[in-house]
């Protein structure tokens, strides 16, 4: 993968340096390779593998079967077809399923970049992830997802592919070794059989020999046609979306005529993004992109061992399309399309709908009743000079809209709102050169869903926060071999998901997610050869497993491996309180 942070030059330094292994990870306990590390340790050739501190993901205690779909070896890849082979559910373990895990584990070893990857199960994206980077000896990692949600594709023989572009030559050594089990927990009477969507319909190209996901340029869109059922009742659609190039860190672009002055170290076309969502060209919702950094972003040795958030495991956003549904259910075909507003370089998205449908009727009709979600959204930006030659870069913006619409079922009109609040800021001082800038982004905001059943009014409601602030300093770039560069990075996402039965009951909290990571990082090359490499971070996650239970735990590193780890009590109401308060 094609690889860039914060300038353009740093595409070619994350080249030069793809011989330090970075590493991060969303795993389990500390890997240590042997003692704590002396003051002064280089992570560049000594860390431990990738930590982090998130909940594992909980495994019920009943009958359960694994099988491993794919054990290979990824070499040179890179424009090749991805790994294909068929995924069938073991006899002993048909179904119906409490759980469905799927768990990747990887290794690599010797020179090579972080990889854009993903799963696919009968065309359906069920995992996308990007990779580590090794050093000589190599790193492992492991990943686990919870994926009972595809049960409906999962209970039949499906086509499942990996794709993993990578690249192997006299430079770039580094083999990505992949193994993927899927682990199905039977129900039983005290696990009960998981609630489902009855059908998943993938939005990706899954006629083609390559994977399914879409390539979309700036200024593009992704268009698929989908005949819906005539008795379909609700509709979500789960979105991926990530840059590449230049928007692999949209987050700290800036106005196209500034990133013109310093081309060597900026990148144009502002840093507002919003992933869009439409019905037949009319706008049908949108999710705010988090502000991801690959394994290899900004400066290498920040995510030694701890990487950043959403690195290994790219959450997915949801759009709810049901006050669509009426309108969807007439039996024509209907155009669903995906746009990464704002991009400035290609972006890959993905999706898939999750259908439900209404078990005592053979047709639903509805339509959709209101609808104020322009297409374009109204960004203010202001630049203003400074005395030393730098420049402050305002960008802001916001939304507030809702979409409403009914459907005739067998058990009456349902009536299902859509409203979506939030706020953006990005500030971003830029020094003369382009070589440093200090930039603070703010994005936070609501959606709530109301469903109207025969007088009946329940809602659900999601609230996130994604702050990002970024100190990036290139004292030195004479060339891909000669460099210095450091950064501070400190990253949150905090996700609250709270529900309510009946208009008049209060709200009751369902998952809280309050995760931060904090690192700093330096690397210094002289012909080609490390003068200089450090970082340091810590990670803190307070929220719910997915069993509800309150989970904290703490980390903090130094020069590549963890020097403290800690789990301690917590109260859901208490991780409530904070995260909301920022």
């Amino acid at each position: 993968m094609f690889r860039h942070r914060w300038a353009r030059a740093l595409r070619g330094i994350s080249m030069a340096s793809a011989s330090i292994a970075l590493v991060g990870g969303a795993l389990a306990a500390p890997a240590y390779a042997g003692t704590a590390p002396q003051p002064g340790s280089n992570p560049a050739v000594d860390y431990q593998d990738p930590i982090d501190a998130l909940p594992p993901v909980s495994r019920p205690d009943t009958k359960h079967c694994s099988v491993t779909a794919v054990d290979h070896d990824f070499g040179y890849t890179l424009g090749g077809p991805p790994y294909t082979t068929t995924l069938t559910p073991p006899e002993k373990c048909k179904g119906p399923w409490n759980k469905v895990v799927l768990d990747w584990s990887g290794s690599v070893k010797g020179r090579q970049y972080d990889r854009l990857a993903a799963v696919f199960i009968g065309g359906a994206e069920v995992f996308r992830t990007s990779t580590a980077e090794p050093d000589d000896d190599g790193i492992s990692w492991h990943v686990a997802k919870d994926i009972t949600d595809f049960a409906p594709l999962l209970k039949d023989p499906q086509k499942l592919q990996l794709e993993l572009g990578n690249v192997v030559n006299e430079t770039y050594t580094g083999v990505y070794k992949i193994k993927l089990t899927v682990t199905y927990y039977q129900a039983d009477k005290r696990h009960p059989a998981a609630t489902t969507a009855d059908s998943i319909v993938p939005l990706g190209d899954t006629g083609s020999g390559g994977a399914p996901w879409m390539n979309v340029g700036k200024g593009g869109s992704t268009r698929t046609e989908v005949t819906f059922p005539r008795n379909l009742t609700n509709a979500r659609l789960e979105v991926y979306a990530r840059g590449g190039g230049c928007d692999e860190q949209w987050f700290d672009a800036v106005p196209s005529d500034l990133a013109e002055t310093a081309p060597d170290y900026l990148c144009g076309g502002g840093p507002y993004r919003e992933v869009q969502v439409a019905v037949d060209g009319q706008p049908a919702g949108l999710a705010q992109p988090y502000p991801v950094v690959y394994s290899g972003g900004i400066v290498p040795t920040l995510w030694r061992p701890i990487p950043a958030i959403d690195q290994f495991r790219t959450e997915a956003y949801d759009i709810d399309l049901t006050p669509f549904a009426g309108l969807l259910a007439d039996g024509e075909p209907h155009a669903i399309s995906i746009t990464p507003y704002g991009a400035a370089d290609g972006w890959t998205v993905d999706g898939s709908l999750f259908l439900d449908t209404d078990a005592h009727a053979s047709r639903t009709s509805g339509k959709v009743t209101t609808n104020t979600l322009s297409h374009t959204p109204v960004v203010k930006t202001v630049q203003t000079p400074g005395k030393d030659g730098s420049t402050d870069v305002s960008v802001s913006t916001g939304r507030s809209w809702k979409i409403s619409g009914y459907v005739e079922t067998s058990k009456g009109r349902v009536t299902t709102t859509v409203e979506q609040k939030f706020a953006y800021t990005n500030t971003d001082n830029v020094s003369r050169t382009g070589s440093h800038q200090v930039m603070h982004q703010r994005d936070h905001g609501s959606t709530t869903v109301t469903t109207r059943t025969r007088g009946r009014t329940d809602a659900q409601r999601h609230t996130w926060s994604y702050p990002i602030d970024v100190d990036m300093d290139i004292p030195v770039y004479g060339d891909y071999n000669n460099y210095d560069i450091r950064a501070d990075v400190t990253q949150r996402r905090v996700l609250v998901d709270t529900s309510r039965k009946g208009s008049a009951h209060a709200w009751h909290t369902d998952a809280v997610t309050d995760d931060t990571v904090d690192s700093t990082g330096n690397l210094v090359r002289t012909g080609g050869v490390v003068q200089s490499a450090d970082g340091a971070s810590t990670e803190k996650y307070r929220g719910t497993t997915d069993t509800g239970a309150c989970y904290s735990r703490s980390l903090t590193t130094a020069h590549g491996w963890v020097t403290r780890d800690r789990q301690s009590h917590c109260r859901v109401a208490d991780v409530v309180r904070d995260a909301l308060k920022g």
